[in-house]
């Protein structure tokens, strides 16, 4: 045994792993980036999360806290250093049905989250993807298929349970501990370790999914279109678009999600999508939602999808926007843009009621550049 593991606290025996573990493979890297941490924490309480803290402090290496999902920046990893990994803090327990309170402690994965409270009719806004991890994206943001209709992740977030750097235990909400409560909710990564959020989700059991792919204008009209569209859409509806190319026609893929019960109500708000360009796919469905953030994400990162990957917002994304994104798309590095709404609810919170500022712009968008074949 090693000097470094005659260390580990009685409390985390069994639970770090180093190089020569076999589960060492699965837990080393993020979604985006191979890494290779000397270990990985694996703390299955609040008080090993503690313990974890203490004991990577000690080691006087680089520190990363990982949520549980994919990790998109690459952070929550690192050489040489510790890594405190949340995902076996995963449980969700709905506190108050009737107000629906629910708390989610941070290694869930939203995969988890939508499936925990379909049977209670609740869900939270929460990304695109089963396999995010809560603590992420619940202190980063948060831009979900509901987001139009009931804001940002953070917006619903009522308490939270930090883990500060000397290992000190808080509950912060709007009147206990009111500007760690502020900090969290979009800066999280700079104030301690959460681990666990109360958040306040809504009524909804079913949406409305359209999904179709458009063959888009290379002067930039599809997309300046789909965001025209997008700024006066009724706030129901949250749409996500990838526009990429294929030999020589520049595509977009668009799933537009509608907070409706009926497809009804679904159908009028997505019609005009069907407009911007030329329709190669089209079907709307109505489904539950847990069907858009599946189990079947789960799935172990490894650095699997490779490439550099930058995130920026556009107040508005006007013509010569609109050209630089289809350009993008067609120049040498083929990139594959992702373009994601904004609007409505998330613009009826001040600009400093959190620390995401961010409440006059319409569209982020992810720039990923496709990655070098191995």
């Amino acid at each position: 045994m090693s000097t470094a593991m005659a260390r580990v606290p009685d409390s985390l025996r069994g639970q770090i792993v180093t190089p020569g573990d076999r589960r060492y493979a699965q837990l080393r890297s993020t979604y985006t980036r191979s890494a290779s941490p000397a270990a990985v924490l694996l703390p299955k309480t609040t008080a090993q999360v503690v313990d974890a803290l203490r004991y990577a402090r000690e080691q006087r290496l680089p520190i990363a806290v990982r949520s549980g999902g994919h990790g998109l920046s690459g952070a929550s990893s690192n050489n040489g250093g510790v890594v405190i990994d949340l995902s076996m803090l995963n449980r969700v327990q709905v506190i108050d049905e009737r107000a629906g309170l629910v708390r989610v402690e941070s290694g869930a994965r939203w995969a988890n989250v939508a499936k925990a409270l379909a049977p209670y009719g609740l869900v939270i806004s929460s990304g695109d993807y089963g396999g995010v991890g809560v603590g992420g994206l619940a202190t980063g943001g948060g831009v979900g298929w509901l987001v139009r209709a009931h804001g940002l992740t953070i917006d619903r977030v009522r308490a939270v349970e930090v883990v500060l750097a000397d290992g000190t235990l808080v509950r912060a909400d709007a009147d206990h501990e009111p500007e760690l409560f502020w900090l969290v909710r979009g800066a999280g990564a700079g104030a301690g370790i959460v681990v666990a959020f109360e958040i306040e989700a809504v009524e909804q059991r079913n949406v409305g999914v359209a999904q179709l792919v458009v063959e888009a204008q290379p002067d930039g009209r599809t997309v300046r279109e789909w965001t025209s569209y997008l700024a006066q859409a009724p706030r129901e509806l949250s749409a996500a678009a990838v526009v990429y190319s294929e030999g020589r026609s520049v595509l977009m893929s668009i799933t537009a999600v509608v907070a409706a019960e009926s497809l009804r109500r679904a159908r009028p708000a997505v019609e005009p999508l069907l407009a911007i360009g030329k329709v190669l796919e089209h079907r709307t469905d109505l489904l539950p939602y847990p069907t858009l953030v599946p189990a079947a994400h789960l799935n172990p990162n490894v650095g699997q999808q490779r490439g550099t990957t930058t995130n920026g917002l556009f107040t508005t994304l006007d013509d010569a926007g609109a050209r630089a994104v289809t350009r993008a798309v067609t120049g040498p590095g083929r990139a594959v843009v992702q373009l994601r709404s904004l609007g409505g609810a998330v613009n009826d919170v001040a600009h400093d009621a959190t620390a995401y500022p961010h409440r006059h712009q319409d569209t982020p968008r992810c720039f990923r550049r496709r990655p070098t074949p191995r």
